[in-house]
C-alpha cells in the first residue's frame, strides 16, 4: 500500500526501480498507480528468466548503491505503507475457441 498523499514521491521510487530491475537482468513491466477506485494501492510487475536469476538479483540489489538510494527515498518520504509480494506466472498468448476445443 502507498500513502495516497505521496503518489508523486512513490512515482519517483517506481521510475528508479524500473531502471534498476532492467539493469540487473530483469524485465520490468511497469508500475500501475492509482487512478480511479482505491487510492492507496499500486502494483509492480517484473520478471526474471528463472528463479535462480531472481535470487541472484535479490542478493545483488541488497548491496547495490542505487537500490539503497531508492529504498532510502521511500523511507524518507514515507510513500510506501506496506508491501505484499505475490509470485505469478504470465499467460501471454491467446488461442481461438476452436484451438482450445471449446
Amino acid at each position: 500500500m502507498i500513502d495516497p498523499t505521496k503518489v508523486e514521491a512513490f512515482e519517483v521510487y517506481a521510475r528508479a526501480w524500473i531502471h534498476l530491475v532492467n539493469a540487473m537482468g530483469g524485465t520490468h513491466h511497469g508500475y500501475f498507480l492509482p487512478h480511479e477506485g482505491a487510492n492507496n494501492k499500486a502494483w509492480a510487475m517484473f520478471s526474471f528468466p528463472s528463479l535462480a536469476a531472481y535470487e541472484a538479483y535479490r542478493i545483488e540489489m541488497a548491496a547495490d548503491a542505487g537500490c539503497q538510494k531508492a529504498y532510502k527515498h521511500a523511507t524518507d518520504t514515507g510513500c510506501i505503507l506496506s508491501y505484499d509480494r505475490t509470485f505469478t506466472r504470465p499467460v501471454l498468448d491467446g488461442a481461438s475457441v476452436q484451438e482450445l476445443g471449446l
